[in-house]
Formats: C-alpha cells, sequence, structure tokens
C-alpha cells in the first residue's frame, strides 16, 4: 500500500511562518504609522493660536479704578 503525500499550496499560518511573521511585522509597522500620523494631525488640528485679546475690568485690575 503507497501513500501520496498532497502538498499543500495554501499559505496559512501553521504551513509558512516566514511569510506570516513578515505579514504581521508588516502590518505592525503600518499599524504605528497610521497612529502617528493620526496623533499628528490631532496635535495640528487642535494647536496653541496664539495669546488671545481679553478684556480686562478696571475694577479687577491689580490697581483697581472705581467709578
Amino acid at each position: 500500500m503507497q501513500h501520496e503525500e498532497i502538498e499543500n499550496t495554501n499559505t496559512d499560518i501553521a504551513r509558512s511562518w516566514v511569510s506570516t511573521s513578515r505579514f504581521l511585522f508588516y502590518c505592525q509597522v503600518a499599524i504605528v504609522l497610521a497612529l502617528f500620523a493620526g496623533m499628528t494631525y490631532g496635535l495640528y488640528v487642535n494647536r496653541y493660536k496664539g495669546k488671545p485679546k481679553v478684556e480686562i475690568p478696571t475694577n479687577t485690575q491689580y490697581n483697581p479704578q472705581y467709578k
């Protein structure tokens, strides 16, 4: 009785660890880059836009001026 070995041409995690680890590495790199780009964009959108001009009432200053 002869047994024929059938080669599995499908590449899955159990058969090809090298290509799977390469794929997972590139997925991790893509996710890290996407998170970095998202955080950079968020910081750019919510950036400090300068010192606003605030009206201070004269009666609340260090030397108040009353009417």
